[in-house]
């Protein structure tokens, strides 16, 4: 008995000719199914239908958000930078997170006052830190209404409260 023929029994034997899809006239339904199984291996598929953007976003979906600062302070920047960043700690009013925010600009942190209420915004590479801050996905926008950034330029004051 030569090898070919031994191969071609096996084969035959352990039905090793039905490995992958099912092709046939009837085999709609399983094709269906297995395309519905497979869809989930997909990291962009599984992304866009588990509903985990609003479940795991401190933010829900949104773009932006208002909390109220907790406390102010320093986080060193990773090698090879050498500075410290400044940021706040904000405790979101919608769901009472409490997330990390780095402030923008140089003095910026002066403006910002504990139980300040600030509007944070997303920073960057969509959930992911950015730069050589550790662990910071978010920045400070506004205080107490007033746009950082023009509290910066020293076009309007932060209003007494």
């Amino acid at each position: 008995v030569n090898i070919e023929t031994t191969i071609d029994l096996y084969l035959k034997y352990f039905n090793f000719h039905s490995i992958g899809k099912p092709k046939g006239i009837n085999t709609a339904r399983e094709l269906r199914t297995r395309r519905r199984t497979q869809k989930w291996a997909d990291k962009q598929y599984k992304r866009a239908n588990l509903g985990t953007r609003y479940k795991s976003n401190p933010f829900g979906g949104a773009s932006h958000a208002k909390g109220i600062v907790v406390e102010r302070f320093g986080i060193e920047a990773k090698q090879p930078n050498s500075a410290v960043r400044k940021c706040v700690r904000v405790q979101l009013i919608k769901n009472g997170k409490k997330i990390t925010a780095f402030v923008p600009r140089d003095g910026c942190l002066n403006y910002i006052d504990e139980n300040d209420e600030v509007l944070v915004a997303g920073f960057g590479r969509k959930g992911h830190s950015v730069g050589d801050i550790p662990g910071v996905r978010f920045k400070a926008v506004k205080v107490s209404g007033v746009s950082l950034l023009a509290l910066f330029k020293e076009k309007k004051e932060k209003p007494r409260s």
